[in-house]
């Protein structure tokens, strides 16, 4: 209940609510965007100064192992159990958007672990990054697979597949989709940050203070306004999906942070380490995946990974998943 009281947890569902409510309230998309990059600026900085502190040691390289792995661990499961129920295309778009990670999820979880007086090692921020190539090129191996199984398969099973520049079934290389992952803006920002903050230390903390730490409350709640109004739009494409979807949108996260908590227990990882582990593996992508399987797999639906994923999966683990995540990881990692 203390995090549903939190200001940026309120504006979050205050956004929510106006969107329901049709209002014309909106931010500015360039002004959404910059609440973007100052959320990854800020957690860079966050991440780099802490590491200066720590330093690349063992817990912290078994840290990201084990988000590695998860990040393999996710998609694998979800493309098993979705791939006889939906279209087999749309299965590993899906797979690809719930293995990969959402950095506001992240963002929002640290602000409460913080709260909570819990300090995770700066390097879950690389975990952030790491966690999200893997599932991409998962799933867009398993849609190159299942072209060469089904020549000519172009559409969903819906029929609403978005067809990629170029012309049908014209697909980018796999080449080509795995550099636009790896240097996609917000993940070098985001590594870009720490590293400024890993070599500037405790003189670049002090200095960057009013910018990395005051301001980021205020800014996290703004930016977490807009994703409610997102949110809201968003719930006309999950009105009519069938109940395995939902009911994959809703257990699947829980499923995928027990496996985590699981994995976090037996690596003896500490409490805000493993938290965080959870929250990675229980988040999923509804910016940065689907935007690159909207020209990777064409064959699938972007209305069904995305509406998923931001219309159920995303204000679950806002409002009752971070708490629930950061409670266990307590009882059970001390």
């Amino acid at each position: 209940m203390q995090n549903l009281l939190d200001p940026a947890i309120l504006f979050f569902v205050f956004g929510v609510l106006a969107g329901a409510l049709k209002s014309n309230l909106e931010i500015p998309p360039a002004i959404a965007k910059f609440l973007s990059l100052y959320l990854l600026m800020a957690l860079g900085l966050k991440g780099g100064f802490a590491l200066s502190h720590s330093g690349l040691s063992t817990s912290v390289m078994v840290s990201l192992a084990a988000a590695m792995l998860m990040a393999f661990i996710v998609p694998t499961l979800g493309y098993q159990l979705l791939k006889n129920r939906v279209s087999r295309f749309d299965a590993a778009a899906i797979a690809a958007s719930y293995g990969s990670v959402s950095a506001v999820t992240f963002v929002t979880a640290m602000q409460y672990l913080e709260a909570k007086g819990m300090s995770p090692g700066g390097h879950m921020a690389v975990a952030l990054v790491v966690m999200e190539s893997p599932a991409i090129i998962m799933g867009v191996l398993l849609a190159n697979m299942l072209r060469h199984a089904q020549p000519g398969a172009a559409t969903s099973s819906q029929g609403a597949g978005v067809t990629a520049p170029g012309g049908p079934n014209v697909v980018p290389p796999l080449s080509k989709i795995l550099h636009e992952s790896f240097t996609d803006g917000a993940h070098l920002l985001l590594l870009g940050a720490m590293a400024v903050g890993y070599l500037s230390g405790d003189a670049g903390k002090a200095v960057m203070a009013p910018f990395s730490s005051d301001l980021f409350k205020g800014m996290l709640a703004f930016f977490l306004l807009d994703m409610g109004l997102m949110v809201a739009r968003n719930f006309d494409s999950i009105q009519h999906r069938s109940a395995v979807l939902i009911v994959y949108a809703s257990l699947g996260p829980m499923l995928h942070a027990a496996m985590a908590l699981s994995l976090a227990i037996v690596l003896q990882l500490p409490a805000a380490d493993g938290a965080l582990l959870m929250v990675l593996s229980a988040s999923a992508s509804y910016i940065v995946v689907p935007a690159v399987l909207r020209y990777a797999i064409p064959e699938a639906n972007p209305s069904i990974y995305f509406g998923l994923s931001l219309g159920i999966t995303f204000p679950l683990n806002i409002l009752i998943g971070i708490p629930v995540y950061t409670a266990l990881a307590r009882h059970f990692l001390g």
